[in-house]
């Protein structure tokens, strides 16, 4: 059995600040992100299945990153929770603000995206690699080997 890669990207707007930082990214700002999501595994060989020759449906792929990333960042505020006191969250504008336990940067937001997708994947799919574009020139990148 041959194993393939399979990759499917994703788009969002997000915002975000770095707490203690000693540059503009200090401050809220927005990036329009790039999310690629690539898997591995062998193509389904059953001859009776819907899904014959494919490692995953691309639109079951598109279901488990949306339900388990894009749908909460999209259009969020993303802030580490140290920077928690420096807002009022009943403000209307505050009110799709993610608080989370690291600095939001790329590397780290993708740490916890490897989190969030390989609780839903099937057992036979593996995560293989991500790669989240912050602008169109910078970008970070998981890959599962660099992990083992």
């Amino acid at each position: 059995m041959q194993t393939i890669r399979i990759t499917k990207e994703f788009k969002f707007e997000m915002a975000h600040a770095l707490k203690g930082y000693d540059g503009l990214c200090r401050n809220i700002h927005g990036h329009s992100y790039e999310l690629l999501v690539t898997i591995a595994g062998v193509p389904v060989q059953d001859k009776n299945s819907v899904k014959l020759g494919m490692v995953m449906d691309f639109g079951d792929l598109k279901k488990i990153v949306r339900k388990s990333i894009v749908d909460d960042f999209d259009h969020a505020l993303v802030l580490n929770r140290e920077s928690a006191d420096d807002f009022n969250p009943d403000i209307e504008m505050f009110g799709r603000t993610i608080l989370v336990d690291y600095q939001p940067t790329s590397e780290n937001m993708l740490i916890d995206f490897v989190s969030r997708l390989k609780n839903h994947l099937p057992e036979n799919i593996k995560l293989h690699h991500l790669l989240l574009r912050e602008t169109v020139t910078s970008y970070a990148e998981w890959f599962a080997d660099d992990n083992e």
